[in-house]
């Protein structure tokens, strides 16, 4: 049975080419990079390779960009250091379809003394510019929006929210963690000040990230501990996982126009021929500007996600009913709650994501089990009309 994998939202897989150049620094290479002796200590060349291989694909410089172990811990740094550099602004301002890494990480901030608010967004999953220029006033340390929503693939206004957010004197953060390596970002044309990004998402390893933070700002470290990364972010470094991450977004930069083309040339025929053969279904933000060319979310009225994923997977056909992160949950998509989609059609959500890896037999595969089973359970769904 050939697998078919569309969850890339939630992971990629490795690519040949960066297992590779992690090779020499988990076998023979494997000293301390922080080390006084030359074994170790010449690793920091190959460290500091990966961090403008990072910039690069960011349009960054170099000395911006601080390796972590991921989006999450990238998210946390942004948002807890902001809010301890001054302690007259202690605001948060997010939208309401953050990813769990910003939202629960600004709510626990909450808990303990920060004041939230959420911007609003509009039935196509597009951030509402009018409710964030509202919320944004001079008691606001750090608005955090993401680059593209995760379930969606919507693409968000960041030039025009980090406006709004330096206009009140506050700091602009980006988790752009689905965006990266996906379709062009680019921080100093967007004057984005933070920005978050995980390997995992374009191909890298798991467990290692970075963070952008724009020369002059200063953000209080997350870890404290050790001299790495100039002190903004402690801890011995990951160099297998920070060479991996650099080798992933160098093939990512390569390949990005090619791959922005391609993947939408595919979603697009994915969409047309499910919408044909699968009614009752229907393109969740369909009619938002600009998505992810490689992410769609589909509502299959009347039937439970579950039961279709769980179809597909018995077919080696691999998809998600949302973020990788809320993955048991019983409650329904906080973004498409966000988005007004009612409970019951929410639960009929399935997510599918593409990569460049993706092939046109693996999307008329998907396609075709996809109507079978589709037919197959509305023919028993209590809840067909």
């Amino acid at each position: 049975m050939n697998t078919v994998y569309l969850d890339n939202a939630a992971t990629t897989r490795v690519a040949p080419e960066v297992l590779e150049a992690m090779m020499p620094f988990l076998k023979e290479e494997f000293g301390n990079p922080s080390s006084f002796h030359s074994f170790g200590s010449s690793q920091m060349e190959a460290i500091d390779k990966a961090r403008g291989q990072v910039a690069r694909l960011l349009g960054a410089k170099c000395e911006e960009i601080y390796f972590t172990s991921g989006g999450t811990e990238s998210d946390n740094q942004a948002l807890r250091g902001a809010v301890r550099n001054d302690p007259a602004r202690r605001g948060i301002v997010i939208s309401a379809v953050e990813h769990p890494a910003v939202l629960e990480t600004a709510k626990a901030l909450e808990n303990e003394g920060c004041t939230l608010e959420l911007a609003e967004i509009d039935k196509n999953g597009e951030l509402s510019l009018e409710s964030l220029k509202e919320l944004v006033d001079q008691q606001t340390a750090i608005v955090s929006i993401m680059a593209a929503n995760n379930e969606t693939g919507v693409i968000m206004p960041l030039k025009e929210a980090a406006r709004i957010a330096h206009d009140a004197g506050a700091l602009f953060h980006t988790d752009a963690v689905q965006m990266v390596g996906k379709s062009p970002i680019d921080v100093h044309s967007l004057d984005i000040d933070i920005l978050s990004l995980s390997a995992h998402k374009l191909h890298g390893p798991k467990g290692v990230g970075a963070i952008y933070i724009k020369k002059g700002i200063e953000l209080s470290p997350l870890l404290t501990g050790g001299h790495q990364e100039k002190g903004v972010r402690s801890g011995t470094y990951n160099a297998p996982g920070i060479v991996g991450l650099g080798k992933a977004a160098e093939l990512a930069l390569t390949h990005l126009k090619d791959t922005v083309i391609r993947e939408r040339v595919l979603r697009e025929k994915f969409e047309k021929r499910v919408l044909e053969t699968c009614p009752g279904s229907f393109v969740v933000a369909e009619g938002a500007a600009q998505r992810l060319p490689g992410t769609v979310t589909l509502i299959f009225k009347g039937i439970e996600s579950e039961a279709v994923l769980t179809l597909l997977d018995m077919q080696g056909i691999y998809a998600s009913s949302g973020s990788a992160c809320s993955t048991g949950s019983k409650n329904p998509s906080h973004v498409l709650y966000a988005m007004g989609v009612d409970y019951t059609q929410a639960n009929s959500a399935l997510r599918f994501s593409l990569s460049r890896y993706t092939t046109e037999e693996e999307i008329d595969r998907t396609v075709e089990l996809l109507a079978v089973v589709v037919e197959r359970l509305r023919r028993i769904s209590p809840y067909t009309e």
